[in-house]
């Protein structure tokens, strides 16, 4: 059969999907139209479009679900393939609320789960490119890998590429069946014959009792329920991101004045934000718990699906009055976290959960998510830092879109291109209404960081 099965992780952003609360990764690219030549049309960035499919056969598969629930799902290629079905244009030239659109609406599973929207002429005569595929077939770094795929070093675009894709045979109900219980008993049998493996690899046995006491400093560090706030209320699947934009060169100058990192810098602004936000809606300032993402990719695994992430827990110090020293405790609950081998103890107990009955881990999925488990998300997802084209139209803007669970209604995320960063709040518009003052507070709290470090 060819097909690919879903990992633990990948299901798991499945499993916590709620008609309020769509697991999509997406971003929001803003386009200079070219200069000196025709601006390219909707059907010509289609095309485009199509003839980079074959870069990720996976944006040309659908999900087959497993009959009695046996296993989890795996990818199949959708024999009804068509592009015109992901790749739409859009009827506004009003850019913010193309994003608000595109991101309130859930995938349809039935389908390859992503979809790009193009408005080839805004108001301000820039096009705009609106893009998401669902959590459980890519990461956020992936994401950003993926939508380079259609972007070009150079303003004149690579010939188009045609690779005669055909899709396979879609499996039946019985060969999902079997070939799900096939894949459980290998993952029993996996555990079952551990012990065994590990002891004709020395070098894996040492590691397994340091990954075992790092899976235990990641619970601990993040066992601290989080607490009741604006942040984790019951909303709707009305989405809104408010955008933002910042030289890199400031989040360099904060670093090195107080010699921490960008990561850091990031979570302090957000912290100073969150601060401000809470005392404008007079309650006392609570310290948050934040969900950081951090990415266990290898180096040789660029441009591969599926998520390889892991996640760090701190508390952002909100009842900090002093942005220093809101700074300095950031940091030094990042280097515990660190030093304690949490992403990597993290990473370990999610990978040991793929062993576990399916109703073990749809348990899991759903504390993970949970509002008691954490209050938001910040995420620093690195992007391009070369110039780079599509169809001759300069890339100048792209804001992240980081997907936040049923009862999460604000997500943070960061990434870069050449010397901008740009960070999008992705806000639930019901249960929080004014995410573009909250913006506000956290452009404040950068500008205040700067003063401190001059």
């Amino acid at each position: 059969m060819q097909a690919t099965r879903l990992s633990t992780l990948d299901a798991s952003f499945l499993e916590v999907e709620t008609p309020t609360a769509h697991m999509h990764v997406g971003w929001a690219s803003l386009f200079d139209a070219p200069e000196g030549r025709a601006r390219p049309t909707f059907g010509e960035l289609l095309d485009h479009v199509a003839s980079r499919l074959g870069r990720a056969p996976r944006y040309r598969q659908r999900l087959a679900t497993v009959p009695l629930g046996a296993a989890d799902p795996v990818w199949i290629d959708d024999e009804r393939f068509d592009v015109e079905r992901h790749v739409r244009r859009a009827e506004t030239d009003d850019f913010d609320s193309l994003i608000d659109e595109v991101m309130s609406r859930q995938l349809d599973r039935a389908r390859p789960l992503w979809e790009v929207w193009i408005a080839d002429r805004l108001a301000d005569g820039r096009v705009g490119v609106v893009g998401k595929a669902h959590h459980c077939m890519v990461d956020g770094l992936a994401a950003v890998e993926l939508a380079t795929l259609l972007l070009d070093p150079t303003p004149e675009p690579e010939p188009p590429e045609s690779d005669g894709w055909r899709p396979h045979q879609a499996p039946g109900h019985f060969e999902l069946l079997t070939d799900g219980i096939a894949s459980r008993a290998r993952d029993v049998l996996g555990l079952v014959t551990l012990p065994a493996r590990l002891a004709t690899h020395p070098r894996r046995a040492l590691r397994t009792p340091v990954l075992a006491v790092e899976a235990i400093r990641a619970v601990s560090l993040s066992a601290r329920p989080a607490g009741r706030s604006r942040f984790t209320r019951p909303g709707s699947s009305l989405r809104h991101l408010a955008r933002h934009a910042r030289p890199l060169e400031d989040f360099r100058t904060i670093k090195r004045a107080f010699d921490m990192t960008v990561n850091d810098v990031l979570l302090a602004a957000v912290a100073g934000g969150a601060r401000a936000y809470q005392l404008e809606h007079r309650d006392d300032p609570q310290p948050l718990k934040t969900m950081v993402p951090v990415s266990l990719r290898e180096p040789d695994g660029e441009g591969s699906l599926g998520n390889r992430i892991s996640f760090v827990f701190i508390e952002l110090p909100c009842d900090e009055p002093d942005p220093v020293r809101r700074l300095a405790d950031i940091a030094s609950a990042m280097g515990r976290a660190k030093d304690a081998g949490a992403p990597e103890g993290a990473g370990a107990l999610l990978d040991a959960f793929g062993y576990a009955p399916r109703t073990v881990q749809h348990l899991v999925s759903r504390a993970l998510a949970s509002p008691r488990t954490f209050d938001l998300v910040v995420s620093n997802i690195p992007g391009p830092a070369e110039r780079l084209w599509m169809r001759g139209c300069e890339l100048k803007e792209a804001y992240p879109v980081v997907p936040a669970a049923e009862r999460h209604s604000l997500s943070v995320g960061l990434t870069t291109v050449g010397e901008t960063g740009f960070l999008g709040f992705y806000a639930d518009r019901d249960a929080l209404p004014d995410a573009e003052r909250f913006r506000e507070l956290v452009a404040a709290e950068f500008d205040t960081l700067l003063a401190h470090a001059a």
